[in-house]
């Protein structure tokens, strides 16, 4: 189950639950839409995957699994980005497709 982490991890902008901005890789780093596309170009720093936006937890849904029940994590995980340490890894994948990295 996604811990719907609160926060982009490299600027700290708040990505509640029911934020449109939030976006994910597959180990779930969470940064926010504009970290992802103007600083990242759709490279996870941490994994060198890609990114796709973020579920959002329904307030009611079947069964009770919701966000009442499921809430939002209360960890923020915030490691503002290494520009030097990024630039070597976007030379290295950002002209690869993220299914092909």
């Amino acid at each position: 189950m996604l811990e719907i982490r609160p926060t982009c991890e490299n600027c700290n902008k708040k990505l509640p639950n029911h934020s449109d901005e939030a976006m994910i890789c597959s180990f779930e780093c969470t940064f926010c839409n504009t970290c992802v596309e103007e600083i990242l170009e759709n490279v996870c720093p941490n994994c060198g995957g890609g990114f796709e936006k973020r579920p959002i937890r329904p307030l009611n849904a079947i069964h009770g699994n919701s966000i009442k029940k499921f809430p939002q994590s209360k960890t923020v995980v915030y490691k503002p980005i290494d520009i030097r340490f990024l630039q070597e890894i976007l030379v290295q994948y950002k002209n690869i497709k993220p299914s092909k990295r």
